[in-house]
C-alpha cells in the first residue's frame, strides 16, 4: 500500500466513531415504537386523517339508531342499549382498515424501501404503523361512548365493564389490522387494498349481530352469523358492558387474536421482505 492510500485510511478512521463507542442497535420495543410515534406525526401534519375517526362514528351512531331504533327494537331508547356496543366494535374494525392503506401509499412513495436499509428489526416498521394507529382507534372508540351516553345509553357494567371492553377491542383491532397488511402488501395500489378490503369486510360487519339478534334471521344464516368473528366480539363487549362477561366469550376473542397475529405476522413478513 503506498504512502498516499495509507494516509487516506488513516484519514478515515480518524472521523469513525470506535466500535466500542458506537451506539448499540434499537431493539426491538425501542424500533416499534419509534415506528409509532412516526404514525403519530403523520397524524399531526395531515389532520385531515382523523376525519373517518371522528365525523365517521358520530354519523354511524346517530344515522342508525334514529332510523332503525324505532323500527328494530320498537323505540330509540330501547334500541341505544343493544346498539351501540355493537356500533362500537363495527366502527372500530372499520377504521382498521386505514392501516393497510396507510402501509400501501407509503410503500408506492418508496418510503419503506429506506426502513427496509436501517439496522433495525425488521419487523418494527410494520409493528410500530400498527401500534400508532391505536390511537387513532382510542379516539374513535371513546367518540362513540360519549355520543352513546349522550343518547341515553348506560351500561351496567359501569365504568370497568367499558374498559375492559375498550381493551379487549383494542386487542382485537391491533390483530385484524395484520389482515389489511397483508392485502396492502400483495396489491399495488391503494384503491384495490380499499376495493378488496371493503369486499371483506362488509359481510363481516353486516353479517353479524352488531344491528338485530341472529334469531330473527333465517335459520340458516344464523349458523353463519353466530361463527362470524365479528359477531364472537359483540357478543364479549356486550357482555362485559352488561357486567356479565363470559369467561369462555373472551377466551374465544383472544384465540381469535392469536390466531390473526400468528397467521398474518408471519405472511406479513415475508411479503414485506420479497417487497421490491
Amino acid at each position: 500500500m503506498t504512502t498516499t492510500a495509507q494516509d487516506q485510511n488513516q484519514r478515515i478512521r480518524s472521523v469513525l466513531v470506535p466500535a466500542e463507542q458506537r451506539p448499540a442497535p434499537a431493539g426491538a420495543v425501542s424500533a416499534s415504537l419509534t415506528y409509532g410515534w412516526r404514525a403519530l406525526l403523520k397524524i399531526k401534519h395531515i389532520p385531515e386523517q382523523l376525519f373517518d375517526v371522528t365525523v365517521f362514528p358520530i354519523m354511524m351512531t346517530v344515522m342508525f339508531t334514529y332510523i332503525f331504533g324505532g323500527a328494530i327494537a320498537g323505540s330509540v331508547d330501547g334500541y341505544v342499549q343493544f346498539l351501540i356496543p355493537g356500533i362500537f366494535v363495527q366502527t372500530m374494525i372499520m377504521i382498521t382498515m386505514y392501516t393497510g392503506l396507510t402501509l400501501n401509499r407509503d410503500i408506492s412513495k418508496g418510503v419503506f424501501d429506506r426502513f427496509r436499509s436501517l439496522p433495525t428489526w425488521r419487523p418494527a416498521q410494520l409493528v410500530g404503523a400498527l401500534l400508532g394507529d391505536q390511537i387513532r382507534y382510542v379516539l374513535a372508540g371513546a367518540i362513540i361512548l360519549i355520543v352513546g351516553f349522550v343518547m341515553g345509553f348506560r351500561p351496567e357494567g359501569g365504568l370497568t365493564g367499558v374498559l375492559m371492553a375498550f381493551v379487549l377491542l383494542l386487542l382485537f383491532s391491533f390483530s385484524l389490522s395484520w389482515v389489511w397488511t397483508v392485502i396492502s402488501l400483495l396489491v399495488r395500489t391503494e384503491q384495490a387494498a380499499m376495493g378488496i378490503s371493503m369486499f371483506i369486510m362488509m359481510p363481516l360487519t353486516f353479517a353479524s349481530n352488531i344491528f338485530v339478534d341472529p334469531e330473527t334471521m333465517p335459520s340458516w344464516l344464523q349458523g353463519a352469523v353466530e361463527v362470524n368473528p365479528v359477531s364472537v366480539v359483540v357478543t364479549a363487549i356486550r357482555e362485559l358492558m352488561a357486567g356479565a362477561g363470559q369467561f369462555s366469550s373472551v377466551t374465544l376473542v383472544l384465540v381469535y387474536c392469536a390466531v390473526l397475529v400468528g397467521v398474518f405476522g408471519p405472511v406479513s413478513m415475508y411479503f414485506y421482505n420479497r417487497k421490491s
